[in-house]
């Protein structure tokens, strides 16, 4: 009895797939350094976790909210591989050749509570699902407007990843209020000016793949 050949993978969600891994391992990393845009300060993962947002965007609109759904949920593989090398570097002992003042640094940057770490899984399970959702259901609405979808969706899920990963991670430990504002502020600025090129961007490098190259055999 011979079995089925295995679908196909498209050129589009192989290269997006790949790319979602990398920023989702990215993020926690750059999420370290605030960097002032103006009069907005902001956690500078907030760019890593826009392109996940347009990326996820893009795999909807270019094969289904079910696969970009999946994407997301197969998005905490790296995410929790990467935070249990994290702990498994951190228990390791330094060598003594290394730099005290690098060592500082690096226990200093990749330490985190359990909280924060718990925020975070949280927050980019719950806003990355819902932003799939918000841009696959106004779908029906909106038509063709890609940007417009990928604008609105992403302004929504921000707020909610802001609420979420805020008062898991820092809520009780000081007043949070002031962060939430200046977050909120900060990801809603940029999900509008940001995110509506970028998904057109990147929903246009999907089709190109596509129509270009084929696809990827299962092995």
């Amino acid at each position: 009895m011979t079995g089925s050949s295995p679908a196909p993978i498209s050129r589009s969600l192989f290269f997006f797939g790949i790319f979602y891994g990398g920023m989702c391992c990215i993020a926690g990393v750059l999420g370290n350094k605030q960097v002032a845009l103006g009069p907005l300060a902001v956690e500078a993962g907030i760019f890593a976790f826009l392109l996940l947002v347009v990326v996820s965007s893009a795999v909807a609109e270019l094969h289904g909210r079910k696969t970009a759904t999946r994407l997301v949920q197969i998005g905490f593989i790296p995410l929790l591989a990467s935070l249990v090398l994290s702990l498994i570097v951190l228990a390791l002992p330094a060598s003594s050749k290394m730099e005290p003042a690098r060592l500082e640094a690096f226990q200093l940057m990749m330490t985190g509570t359990p909280r924060i770490w718990l925020g975070g899984l949280l927050a980019y399970g719950i806003s990355q699902t819902l932003n799939v959702t918000i841009f696959d259901a106004l779908r029906r609405k909106e038509g063709s407007l890609v940007w417009l979808r990928a604008g609105v969706a992403s302004v929504l899920s921000q707020i909610v990843d802001t609420l979420i990963f805020v008062f898991v991670a820092f809520y009780g430990v000081f007043p949070i209020a002031g962060l939430l504002a200046g977050q909120m502020l900060a990801k809603v600025v940029l999900s509008i000016v940001l995110v509506p090129p970028l998904i057109i961007a990147f929903v246009a490098l999907g089709h190109k793949l596509d129509r270009g190259a084929g696809t990827f055999e299962r092995a």
